[in-house]
């Protein structure tokens, strides 16, 4: 089967005097439908090997193919409209916008991408907060949440355009351990009950036992003895 996502001898390189290295020849496949876990210590380029696979960075070397197409011709505008389509992503903080409320800051990307109508696309925000015990919460604005709440919100809006992958950058890093299992349950299931696919980021031993795969990156590189 083709994977949903796949990296070629992928690197990134900051050009300055001294040439910093992120990123080294990393050959990744990820299956459609896959939950995968990143690790490994501080700075050892985790964070930036998943910007490189959701399209938020350059390669300076390698090429990322996902959903089969090669992505490495793609200039900034389609490489925008395919993080819309295609990616949702979820962060150690949840960066929901503090003046709109939970409900209009899951429309944000629907409108952006433009496919639903207004109706249909309140409709649709509406469900996906009800699947995942929001409705009450629709018309508050983040600060009356609590951290997992925002953080579950977060989840919703990386939803809300059905993408092909979610992307998670320590998603639990700043909450408490029920709000955790909380959120590593949803991701969990979505991989489960939706056939979406989740590459997360993380120092957290519990979360990433609950992923099908997990990869260990020091020095900017995949290392196959890599230990949790």
């Amino acid at each position: 089967m083709t994977p949903i996502l796949a990296a070629e001898r992928l690197g990134r390189v900051l050009a300055g005097e001294v040439p910093v290295t992120l990123v080294r020849d990393i050959d990744l496949e990820v299956g459609r439908g896959e939950f995968l876990v990143i690790m490994g210590p501080s700075g050892s380029g985790k964070s930036s090997l998943l910007y490189l696979l959701g399209l938020l960075d350059t390669p300076t070397s390698g090429r990322i193919l996902l959903d089969g197409q090669d992505t490495s011709g793609y200039g900034e505008d389609q490489l925008a409209a395919t993080r819309l389509r295609k990616l949702g992503f979820v962060f150690q903080f949840h960066f929901l916008l503090a003046e709109f409320t939970v409900l209009d800051n899951v429309l944000l990307p629907m409108r952006r991408l433009g496919v639903l109508d207004e109706n249909a696309a309140r409709r649709r925000a509406e469900d996906l907060l009800n699947q995942f015990g929001l409705r009450e919460h629709a018309r508050k604005h983040p600060h009356q949440l609590s951290g997992g709440q925002r953080q579950r919100v977060a989840i919703v809006r990386a939803l809300a355009n059905d993408p092909l992958i979610i992307l998670a950058d320590e998603p639990t890093g700043n909450l408490d351990t029920h709000a955790s299992a909380n959120v590593r349950q949803i991701l969990h299931d979505l991989t489960r009950q939706l056939g979406t696919t989740v590459i997360a980021v993380t120092h957290d031993v519990t979360f990433a036992n609950a992923a099908d795969r997990r990869i260990g990156i020091v020095d900017g590189q995949i290392d196959p003895e890599w230990q949790m």
